[in-house]
């Protein structure tokens, strides 16, 4: 299928290619959109994936290159958050037990989710770590203030811990009945953190530089060759970098878990990591920029990405296809079809349990804002970038833990 597959919303500024055909776009996330458009430094146009919805600052599902400046808040405050998958070679389904509820307990006792951290820390943090963090307290002291916790023991602690929200940790079988492990969490308490200084600092240093016409006040931007941008950069790759190793450290130990219940298995012979909440500097259309994917997986050609759906719904590792029109990107979800609090209004528990048969998950009023129906049809999603990506393994989830 050609690239022709986008369609062109009018901005009256840069172009904005979105990725929609079969899927709604709301009309809030539609003005994030075309105000994002009007910034000039926005290069070529905006990139628009099939799971967008309105969020803080840019818009979820969005893929936004820059020249020469970084809006913090379209990073967002879960820096470097991401996905991690691995298939359990040596096993099928065949081999689980037919009740998975202790399975889903032992994994929640060895995996805090929600604002939980472990007792002690599970490794060490690295000298590298330890420099950085120190750097950042004594470089912008007020990061830190009126902390129950020190940021130092803070980034130890909740190293593997999936979070709240919609962060979850699945077992998953795919349509080969191979077993799979697939999570989803990001830099934690001290990526958010970091992500709101610096949205807050952005905030600050618009207004110190008399910059006052910006369409959304969440757009605030840092430019190039400014210390706070350097202090910015150097911060959001270190939180990248703990977002990519905190998922890892909970892969281990939700493998342990496994390990006491399942016969033995390998599980690194097939292995993904990937951000969907990032920035990293690429080239397009002949520039070197800033990328930023708010809701938005990297799919340069050979690229394994992985795109989940909700509690209820099948999920998918993909490869990516290059396509240039998209950055070299696909969704990063299904993503949301209503608020948070809609779907609590919208939705019973009995039709969370209903939405969910068949998997061994929570099924109380506190994840009614994660039931299936508050999500759009990954199936619609999948079909709109069927030109970004080819799927490689299609995963239904037998067990889905909740932050």
């Amino acid at each position: 299928m050609s690239e022709a597959n986008y369609q062109n919303i009018e901005s009256g500024a840069k172009p904005i290619y979105a990725w929609i055909d079969g899927v709604p776009l709301g009309e809030r996330a539609r003005q994030q959109l075309v105000n994002i458009a009007q910034m000039p430094f926005v290069h070529h146009h905006v990139a628009v994936m099939p799971d967008v919805h309105w969020g803080l600052g840019a818009t979820v599902g969005s893929v936004i290159p820059t020249r020469e400046v970084i809006i913090p808040a379209a990073v967002g405050v879960d820096i470097g958050c991401g996905m991690m998958a691995a298939r359990l070679d040596g096993i099928d389904a065949s081999d689980l037990p037919e009740s998975l509820r202790e399975i889903r307990v032992d994994i929640e006792a060895a995996v805090p989710v929600g604002f939980g951290m472990h007792e002690a820390p599970l490794r060490p943090l690295s000298d590298g770590d330890e420099k950085f963090i120190k750097w950042l307290e004594e470089k912008h002291p007020r990061i830190a203030k009126r902390r129950k916790i020190p940021l130092l023991e803070a980034a130890a602690r909740q190293t593997g811990t999936l979070g709240g929200g919609n962060h979850f940790l699945e077992i998953c079988l795919d349509e080969c009945d191979k077993v799979w492990v697939m999570l989803h969490s990001g830099s934690r308490g001290i990526g958010n953190v970091i992500g709101m200084w610096f949205i807050r600092k952005a905030k600050k240093d618009m207004g110190k530089h008399h910059v006052r016409n910006l369409p959304d006040q969440d757009l605030a931007y840092l430019s190039e060759g400014t210390d706070l941008f350097g202090d910015y950069v150097k911060a959001v790759g270190w939180a990248q970098n703990y977002a990519y190793m905190n998922r890892q450290a909970m892969m281990a130990e939700t493998l342990k878990v496994l390990g006491r219940h399942l016969p033995p298995f390998t599980a690194m012979e097939k292995v993904v990591n990937c951000h969907h909440n990032y920035v990293e500097q690429e080239e397009h259309y002949g520039a070197n920029v800033y990328v930023t994917r708010k809701g938005a997986v990297r799919a340069r050609e050979g690229d394994l990405g992985i795109i989940p759906g909700s509690m209820g719904a099948r999920s998918y590792i993909v490869r990516g296809k290059g396509s240039e029109a998209s950055f070299h990107s696909c969704s990063h979800g299904a993503g949301r079809a209503m608020s948070r609090r809609d779907a609590k209004r919208q939705f019973t528990v009995d039709d969370h349990r209903e939405a969910t048969e068949g998997v061994e998950c929570r099924k109380d009023y506190g994840v009614l804002d994660e039931t299936p129906g508050a999500y759009k049809d990954i199936d619609a999603v999948m079909a709109a970038q069927s030109d970004l990506v080819d799927i490689v393994h299609t995963l239904r989830q037998v067990v889905c833990i909740k932050g």
